[in-house]
């Protein structure tokens, strides 16, 4: 799963994923987690703000419980949560790196890891949106990331890694006209073994 990232440089984010507009109040965070208002990419590049923990549009209500932060690249297209945002309702969110833990051999506490790439750029990770309708109707934007199998860096933390768009996939991830679920599916794969390093947090 990915439950926790870091958002350092956040004013890099328009000139590096090309947006239409910035926000003013961006600020750099070590450690973004579910249920707060993060900056994200939409399908018109523009840079907004929505809150990371999926409440489809359908829902009668809020969820209750844990926030739904993650979604299986595995049969996404076939989920009734998921299907429509992922042919229509896309979006990038900008990470400097994330963050699993491992369980050590024979118990003990769990070790933090931070995942950054080699390179130093943005981590272009896939998610998906949806609009819902408060009862009051007020409108709540929400969005998940979705999380893939490891590659070799991250599978001796963790048995599941957010995908991570290469830059020749962003804007076909991010392209309206792109609606073709084969297509789509091609792009939430592991990120390449030499992409990411690895440090303790």
């Amino acid at each position: 799963m990915c439950g926790r990232y870091q958002l350092l440089r956040p004013q890099g984010i328009p000139a590096r994923f090309e947006t239409v507009n910035s926000l003013a109040d961006l600020h750099a965070d070590e450690d973004v987690r579910p249920t707060e208002a993060i900056p994200v990419v939409n399908m018109e590049r523009e840079l907004t703000r929505m809150q990371w923990g999926f409440v489809p549009s359908w829902a009668k209500e809020r969820p209750k419980g844990a926030p739904l932060i993650n979604a299986r690249a595995e049969g996404i297209e076939t989920k009734p949560t998921f299907r429509k945002p992922l042919r229509f309702q896309r979006c990038i969110i900008p990470a400097t790196g994330f963050y699993e833990w491992q369980a050590p051999v024979g118990g003990g506490k769990k070790v933090k890891y931070l995942f950054t790439r080699t390179d130093g750029d943005f981590l272009a990770l896939a998610g998906l949106f949806d609009t819902w309708k408060t009862p009051e109707g007020d409108e709540l934007t929400s969005c998940v990331i979705i999380t893939t199998t490891p590659n070799e860096e991250v599978a001796p933390v963790h048995n599941r890694m957010p995908v991570i768009l290469t830059e020749d996939d962003e804007a076909a991830w991010l392209n309206p006209d792109e609606t073709e679920s084969e297509a789509l599916l091609a792009m939430l794969r592991p990120a390449p073994d030499d992409l990411l390093r690895a440090q303790i947090a």
